[in-house]
């Protein structure tokens, strides 16, 4: 197998449904592995949920990317989701393409944070935050 990065997000217990919704967005082939799917895990250091999901993976069409995630552990921390440290960028061949991801994602719930435009490089940009907080940033040359 070739080696390969893929992004990993991690929701406080709202990976399954921002998976389902991603999936309705872009496509591509989800699977879903809740822990009631996965052996009994004895030593483990939290008991999970049995509807909770140990893994997700979102294969984006055409090879585009894989987005893989699970739900968060209670374990005291506070998960914030909604900033801009980092994004998700997702490049279009077109900003066509890139408008109707970012209606997609903004009908679902999302909020724009910056508008869909030309780029002072040449090419365009813009950020959607989608509705679990995740900021969607579009590109195209």
């Amino acid at each position: 197998m070739a080696a390969s990065l893929a992004t990993y997000i991690a929701l406080p217990g709202t990976v399954g449904e921002a998976m389902e919704h991603w999936h309705e967005v872009f496509g591509g082939e989800l699977q879903i592995m809740r822990y009631s799917d996965v052996p009994p895990m004895p030593g483990s250091p939290f008991a999970p949920d049995s509807n909770a999901v140990a893994h997700a993976t979102l294969k984006l069409p055409g090879g585009a990317g894989i987005i893989a995630g699970g739900d968060a552990m209670e374990d005291g921390n506070d998960y914030n989701v909604r900033g801009s440290a980092y994004s998700l960028l997702y490049t279009t061949d077109t900003p066509e393409e890139a408008r109707e991801l970012i209606a997609k994602l903004e009908a679902g719930g999302g909020s724009a944070g910056m508008p869909f435009e030309q780029a002072p490089w040449g090419g365009w940009y813009g950020q959607i935050f989608d509705r679990f907080g995740v900021m969607w940033s579009f590109s195209c040359d």
